[in-house]
């Protein structure tokens, strides 16, 4: 455990607007300064912390909120008719927008993708240098990155990630093209959201949710079975908060709230690492951690965060338990990529038709698989089976939570039979 004098403790200056929502982290300039003219887009559940919290900052200062229609996948629709100046969500939404960029960028013929490219590098490499996303390369914004801008409705400012980690790779990516401030934060229901953000054109932070805000402090706690120390040489362990912002408790709950509630601090399941820089970074989740019939322990989240970046991959659940050494995968393939698959090996079938087919998932295979040895990910850490499913994880099915995060148990109940399939299969493999 770190001791008092190891707590992270960070306030922001004076030069910080307060860490309400919309401003949280932004400087006082013109640009960035609140006004009534600004729209924040709403698809988190109205009950969510950080939507509520938003709409509340929004409706108090005489701005807008506009609310999607109800389906993710047309998304992209209601940014056209809004045009937000701020969004804020969970990554799998950022990630699918960060699809849909690359998926255009491979239908440019290959010298403007060149030029694309060299301006996208040269444009980071003054953004590494401290200069702001709108002065880094104007030149670069108006010959490519507009059009992005443009795609997210023309008038985005802010855009804010939460809920679980965003790919580095991503958050960069979105903070070069968007021509907009893009940060992670982190917090919870029981720390009335907003615990850290990241600071704006900070290429330091990215990666991380930033630093604590002015009203708690944060601590790591060790977790000896996962091998976390904070006092090691890379400090890490389960994030603990307290503060001003904590709730009282769970509601006829007083069991569950001394599990989580220990001396005053408030202990998450999140486990994070500090950066010499003293910025916070989320890099597993223990209860989530499952330990393999060999005694590996494996982070089932971790791993469908990378397996989640092939572009073959729209959804994921990653499964394993104490009684089987290898993992197994329920995948929602992405449509577009899988018809070009088809169409390029001469399958001339519907895309329900394609998921049932074995060559498809041999191929999903060998995606994970190179996936993995991109991210030197270890042995027991490969998916060895897969089942392939049509349609993607939803809330009417109760297999994804309202922030789209995988109902594990839910999952299981729903696969179960599929699961048994596919050890039955690699058993049978081995014998």
């Amino acid at each position: 455990m770190v001791g008092e004098d190891s707590t992270i403790n960070q306030s922001r200056s004076d030069s910080t607007i307060n860490s309400s929502c919309f401003s949280l982290g932004l400087k006082t300039t013109s640009y960035c300064q609140m006004t009534p003219d600004d729209v924040y887009l709403s698809f988190l559940p109205l009950a969510h912390i950080l939507d509520r919290a938003n709409e509340e900052y929004f409706f108090r200062n005489g701005a807008s909120v506009g609310y999607y229609h109800g389906d993710l996948n047309a998304l992209h629709n209601d940014i056209q008719e809004l045009k937000p100046t701020f969004i804020a969500g969970v990554p799998r939404v950022f990630e699918r927008i960060y699809e849909g960029i690359q998926k255009a960028l491979q239908e440019l013929n290959p010298r403007r993708r060149l030029i694309f490219y060299a301006l996208y590098k040269y444009k980071l490499a003054w953004m590494n240098r401290g200069y702001s996303h709108s002065k880094a390369s104007p030149m670069a914004d108006f010959i490519a990155f507009r059009k992005i801008r443009n795609q997210l409705g023309g008038r985005l400012r802010l855009l804010v990630s939460g809920g679980a980690p965003l790919s580095p790779e991503i958050e960069e990516f979105l903070r070069v093209t968007s021509c907009c401030f893009v940060i992670q934060g982190y917090g919870l229901t029981e720390t009335l959201g907003g615990t850290t953000l990241g600071y704006p054109d900070e290429m330091c932070m990215l990666g991380t949710v930033g630093v604590p805000a002015l009203y708690n402090e944060i601590r790591l706690e060790e977790v000896s079975e996962m091998g976390y120390d904070p006092l090691g040489e890379n400090p890490a362990g389960e994030i603990c908060i307290r503060g001003k912002c904590l709730f009282s408790g769970y509601y006829k709950n007083p069991r569950l709230t001394e599990e989580v509630m220990k001396d005053g601090w408030f202990h998450t399941g999140d486990i994070g690492e500090i950066l010499p820089n003293g910025v916070l970074r989320i890099i597993d989740r223990k209860k989530n951690l499952i330990k393999l019939s060999q005694g590996e322990y494996v982070a089932l989240e971790h791993l469908e965060s990378i397996y989640g970046q092939n572009p073959i991959v729209q959804d994921i659940w990653v499964y394993g338990d104490s009684f089987k050494s290898m993992l197994v995968a329920v995948i929602v393939p992405n449509p577009e990529t899988v018809n070009r698959w088809a169409n390029d090996f001469g399958f001339i079938k519907p895309f329900e038709e394609l998921c049932s087919i074995s060559e498809l998932q041999e191929h999903i295979l060998l995606e994970l698989k190179s996936t993995a040895e991109k991210h030197k990910l270890s042995k027991f850490e490969y998916i060895k089976a897969v089942t392939v499913e049509a349609k993607s994880f939803d809330i009417e099915r109760g297999l994804v939570t309202a922030t789209l995060k995988n109902q594990r148990k839910n999952l299981l109940k729903f696969y179960q039979v599929e699961i048994e399939e596919m050890y039955r299969i690699l058993a049978s493999k081995r014998s």
